[in-house]
Protein backbone atom coordinates (compact mmCIF):
# COMPACT_ATOMS: atom_id res chain seq x y z
CA UNK A 1 0.00 0.00 0.00
CA UNK A 2 1.39 3.44 -0.63
CA UNK A 3 2.40 5.89 2.17
CA UNK A 4 0.14 8.18 0.92
CA UNK A 5 -3.26 5.84 1.30
CA UNK A 6 -4.66 7.40 3.56
CA UNK A 7 -8.68 7.48 2.61
CA UNK A 8 -11.30 5.05 3.16
CA UNK A 9 -13.65 5.89 0.49
CA UNK A 10 -13.35 8.02 -2.62
CA UNK A 11 -15.87 10.07 -4.78
CA UNK A 12 -15.69 11.60 -8.02
CA UNK A 13 -18.62 14.62 -8.92
CA UNK A 14 -18.48 17.75 -6.84
CA UNK A 15 -22.68 18.41 -7.26
CA UNK A 16 -24.79 19.45 -4.06
CA UNK A 17 -25.07 14.94 -4.09
CA UNK A 18 -21.84 14.45 -4.17
CA UNK A 19 -20.54 17.16 -1.59
CA UNK A 20 -23.68 15.66 0.87
CA UNK A 21 -22.60 11.74 0.60
CA UNK A 22 -19.02 13.04 1.35
CA UNK A 23 -19.87 15.13 4.66
CA UNK A 24 -22.19 12.49 5.39
CA UNK A 25 -19.56 9.70 5.25
CA UNK A 26 -16.66 12.20 7.23
CA UNK A 27 -19.65 12.72 10.07
CA UNK A 28 -19.63 8.57 10.39
CA UNK A 29 -15.58 8.61 11.02
CA UNK A 30 -14.81 7.48 7.37
CA UNK A 31 -11.95 9.81 5.96
CA UNK A 32 -12.95 10.69 1.82
CA UNK A 33 -11.22 11.89 -0.97
CA UNK A 34 -12.71 13.90 -2.94
CA UNK A 35 -12.09 14.79 -6.98
CA UNK A 36 -13.91 16.80 -9.51
CA UNK A 37 -12.97 17.17 -13.44
CA UNK A 38 -12.86 20.79 -12.79
CA UNK A 39 -10.58 20.44 -9.98
CA UNK A 40 -11.15 23.91 -8.69
CA UNK A 41 -14.08 22.47 -7.42
CA UNK A 42 -12.42 20.32 -5.14
CA UNK A 43 -10.32 23.55 -3.59
CA UNK A 44 -13.84 25.14 -3.16
CA UNK A 45 -15.09 22.25 -1.56
CA UNK A 46 -12.34 22.25 0.60
CA UNK A 47 -12.16 25.87 1.68
CA UNK A 48 -15.81 26.01 2.37
CA UNK A 49 -18.55 23.19 2.68
CA UNK A 50 -16.01 20.67 4.20
CA UNK A 51 -13.64 23.35 6.01
CA UNK A 52 -12.95 21.85 9.41
CA UNK A 53 -13.60 17.93 8.41
CA UNK A 54 -11.38 15.37 7.71
CA UNK A 55 -12.25 15.66 3.87
CA UNK A 56 -8.96 15.56 1.39
CA UNK A 57 -8.96 16.39 -1.84
CA UNK A 58 -6.73 15.29 -5.45
CA UNK A 59 -5.70 17.19 -8.04
CA UNK A 60 -5.95 14.30 -10.70
CA UNK A 61 -6.65 10.88 -11.24
CA UNK A 62 -3.16 9.31 -10.29
CA UNK A 63 -3.43 11.69 -7.15
CA UNK A 64 -6.84 10.47 -5.95
CA UNK A 65 -6.07 6.76 -6.73
CA UNK A 66 -2.80 7.00 -4.58
CA UNK A 67 -4.53 8.37 -1.82
CA UNK A 68 -7.45 5.11 -1.19
CA UNK A 69 -6.42 1.98 0.77
CA UNK A 70 -6.62 -0.87 -0.84
CA UNK A 71 -8.98 -2.54 -1.78
CA UNK A 72 -9.92 0.62 -3.41
CA UNK A 73 -13.71 2.01 -2.84
CA UNK A 74 -14.50 4.79 -5.55
CA UNK A 75 -18.34 6.11 -6.19
CA UNK A 76 -18.70 8.54 -9.32
CA UNK A 77 -21.77 10.43 -9.04
CA UNK A 78 -22.14 11.89 -12.69
CA UNK A 79 -24.01 12.54 -15.15
CA UNK A 80 -25.33 9.01 -16.74
CA UNK A 81 -24.21 7.77 -19.91
CA UNK A 82 -20.68 8.54 -21.69
CA UNK A 83 -19.46 10.12 -18.94
CA UNK A 84 -19.68 7.12 -16.76
CA UNK A 85 -17.73 5.23 -19.33
CA UNK A 86 -14.84 7.17 -19.88
CA UNK A 87 -14.60 8.14 -16.16
CA UNK A 88 -13.81 4.42 -15.51
CA UNK A 89 -11.21 3.95 -18.47
CA UNK A 90 -9.69 7.28 -16.93
CA UNK A 91 -9.56 4.94 -13.86
CA UNK A 92 -8.21 1.50 -15.03
CA UNK A 93 -5.20 2.11 -15.69
CA UNK A 94 -4.42 3.31 -12.25
CA UNK A 95 -6.53 0.12 -10.43
CA UNK A 96 -5.63 -3.17 -8.84
CA UNK A 97 -7.56 -6.39 -9.27
CA UNK A 98 -10.40 -6.43 -6.53
CA UNK A 99 -10.55 -2.53 -6.14
CA UNK A 100 -14.26 -1.66 -6.44
CA UNK A 101 -15.87 0.93 -8.85
CA UNK A 102 -19.59 2.61 -7.43
CA UNK A 103 -21.60 4.03 -9.91
CA UNK A 104 -24.14 6.17 -7.75
CA UNK A 105 -25.66 7.92 -11.09
CA UNK A 106 -29.35 7.50 -12.44
CA UNK A 107 -27.51 4.76 -15.15
CA UNK A 108 -29.68 2.21 -16.95
CA UNK A 109 -30.15 -0.77 -15.84
CA UNK A 110 -28.72 -2.44 -19.14
CA UNK A 111 -25.48 -0.10 -18.95
CA UNK A 112 -24.91 -1.41 -15.68
CA UNK A 113 -24.91 -5.13 -16.79
CA UNK A 114 -22.63 -4.36 -18.67
CA UNK A 115 -20.14 -2.35 -16.91
CA UNK A 116 -20.66 -5.11 -14.88
CA UNK A 117 -19.60 -7.61 -17.28
CA UNK A 118 -16.28 -4.85 -18.75
CA UNK A 119 -14.97 -5.02 -15.32
CA UNK A 120 -15.45 -8.24 -14.15
CA UNK A 121 -13.52 -9.16 -16.75
CA UNK A 122 -10.65 -6.48 -15.90
CA UNK A 123 -10.98 -8.07 -11.85
CA UNK A 124 -12.61 -4.67 -11.11
CA UNK A 125 -15.56 -5.21 -8.70
CA UNK A 126 -18.22 -2.93 -10.02
CA UNK A 127 -21.48 -1.99 -7.83
CA UNK A 128 -24.72 0.43 -9.13
CA UNK A 129 -25.74 1.66 -6.49
CA UNK A 130 -29.20 3.61 -6.36
CA UNK A 131 -29.29 6.89 -3.99
CA UNK A 132 -32.79 7.86 -3.04
CA UNK A 133 -33.49 10.71 -0.79
CA UNK A 134 -32.39 13.88 -2.80
CA UNK A 135 -29.75 16.31 -1.51
CA UNK A 136 -30.90 16.38 2.19
CA UNK A 137 -31.12 12.40 1.80
CA UNK A 138 -27.52 12.36 0.70
CA UNK A 139 -26.74 14.82 3.76
CA UNK A 140 -28.42 13.24 6.48
CA UNK A 141 -29.06 9.77 5.27
CA UNK A 142 -30.23 8.16 2.29
CA UNK A 143 -31.58 5.01 1.28
CA UNK A 144 -28.99 3.05 -0.43
CA UNK A 145 -29.43 0.47 -2.78
CA UNK A 146 -26.10 -1.39 -3.86
CA UNK A 147 -25.86 -4.01 -6.69
CA UNK A 148 -23.46 -5.67 -8.63
CA UNK A 149 -20.10 -7.37 -8.10
CA UNK A 150 -21.24 -9.38 -4.18
CA UNK A 151 -17.66 -9.96 -3.47
CA UNK A 152 -17.90 -5.94 -3.11
CA UNK A 153 -20.28 -5.71 -0.32
CA UNK A 154 -18.59 -6.60 2.55
CA UNK A 155 -16.07 -4.06 2.00
CA UNK A 156 -18.92 -1.51 1.38
CA UNK A 157 -21.23 -2.75 3.97
CA UNK A 158 -19.96 -0.89 7.38
CA UNK A 159 -19.47 2.72 5.36
CA UNK A 160 -23.17 2.16 3.83
CA UNK A 161 -24.74 0.95 6.29
CA UNK A 162 -23.62 3.52 8.48
CA UNK A 163 -24.53 6.53 6.82
CA UNK A 164 -28.18 5.23 5.35
CA UNK A 165 -31.06 6.24 6.98
CA UNK A 166 -32.84 4.23 9.86
CA UNK A 167 -36.26 2.79 9.73
CA UNK A 168 -38.36 2.65 12.90
CA UNK A 169 -36.95 -0.32 14.22
CA UNK A 170 -33.33 0.93 13.80
CA UNK A 171 -32.14 -1.01 10.84
CA UNK A 172 -30.42 0.32 8.01
CA UNK A 173 -32.09 1.57 4.94
CA UNK A 174 -29.53 0.00 3.07
CA UNK A 175 -28.67 -3.88 2.14
CA UNK A 176 -27.27 -5.28 -1.27
CA UNK A 177 -30.42 -5.96 -4.07
CA UNK A 178 -28.65 -8.60 -6.03
CA UNK A 179 -26.11 -9.46 -8.74
CA UNK A 180 -25.56 -7.59 -11.99
CA UNK A 181 -27.40 -4.68 -13.35
CA UNK A 182 -30.28 -5.44 -10.33
CA UNK A 183 -33.11 -3.09 -11.20
CA UNK A 184 -36.96 -2.43 -10.82
CA UNK A 185 -39.32 -4.06 -13.21
CA UNK A 186 -42.30 -3.90 -11.33
CA UNK A 187 -44.11 -1.32 -13.73
CA UNK A 188 -42.87 -3.11 -17.09
CA UNK A 189 -44.00 -6.41 -15.22
CA UNK A 190 -47.60 -5.70 -14.82
CA UNK A 191 -48.13 -3.48 -17.81
CA UNK A 192 -45.93 -5.63 -20.51
CA UNK A 193 -46.61 -9.41 -18.66
CA UNK A 194 -49.65 -8.91 -17.36
CA UNK A 195 -51.33 -6.18 -19.44
CA UNK A 196 -52.95 -4.21 -16.53
CA UNK A 197 -53.40 -0.32 -17.58
CA UNK A 198 -52.21 2.74 -15.52
CA UNK A 199 -55.39 2.73 -13.47
CA UNK A 200 -55.05 -0.67 -12.80
CA UNK A 201 -51.61 -0.61 -11.62
CA UNK A 202 -52.22 2.43 -9.62
CA UNK A 203 -55.01 0.78 -7.62
CA UNK A 204 -52.61 -2.05 -6.96
CA UNK A 205 -50.21 0.56 -5.43
CA UNK A 206 -53.11 2.17 -3.39
CA UNK A 207 -53.86 -1.50 -1.51
CA UNK A 208 -49.93 -1.80 -1.33
CA UNK A 209 -49.87 1.39 0.74
CA UNK A 210 -51.92 -0.03 3.24
CA UNK A 211 -50.09 -2.14 4.24
CA UNK A 212 -46.38 -2.90 5.48
CA UNK A 213 -45.10 -1.18 2.37
CA UNK A 214 -46.92 2.16 3.17
CA UNK A 215 -44.66 4.95 2.40
CA UNK A 216 -44.33 7.97 0.35
CA UNK A 217 -42.83 6.36 -3.03
CA UNK A 218 -45.88 4.14 -2.90
CA UNK A 219 -48.31 6.80 -2.36
CA UNK A 220 -46.81 9.02 -5.12
CA UNK A 221 -46.43 6.14 -7.73
CA UNK A 222 -50.47 5.89 -6.91
CA UNK A 223 -51.24 9.26 -8.30
CA UNK A 224 -48.27 9.23 -11.04
CA UNK A 225 -49.99 5.96 -12.53
CA UNK A 226 -54.08 7.55 -11.92
CA UNK A 227 -52.71 11.01 -13.33
CA UNK A 228 -54.38 12.14 -16.92
CA UNK A 229 -52.93 14.79 -19.63
CA UNK A 230 -55.73 17.26 -20.56
CA UNK A 231 -56.39 14.56 -23.38
CA UNK A 232 -57.56 12.51 -21.01
CA UNK A 233 -54.85 9.82 -21.76
CA UNK A 234 -52.32 8.45 -18.70
CA UNK A 235 -49.69 10.73 -18.90
CA UNK A 236 -46.74 8.26 -17.66
CA UNK A 237 -47.17 6.69 -21.36
CA UNK A 238 -45.72 10.19 -22.41
CA UNK A 239 -42.87 10.44 -20.58
CA UNK A 240 -39.85 9.83 -22.49
CA UNK A 241 -37.87 6.71 -20.55
CA UNK A 242 -34.41 8.32 -20.12
CA UNK A 243 -33.06 9.56 -17.30
CA UNK A 244 -29.63 12.04 -16.36
CA UNK A 245 -27.91 12.87 -12.89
Amino acid sequence: MSSTAVADFGLIGLAVMGQNLILNINDHGFKVCAYNRTVSKVDDFLANEAKGTQVIGAHSIEDFVAKLKRPRKIMMLVKAGDAVDKFIETLLPHLEEGDIIIDGGNSHYPDTQRRYEYLTSKKILFVGCGVSGGEEGARYGPSLMPGGNPEAWPHLKPIFQAIAARAPDGAACCDWVGEGGAGHFVYHIFRDGVGFTDDEQGDIFAQWNKGVLDSFLIEISTDILRFKDTDGQPLLEKIRDAAGQ
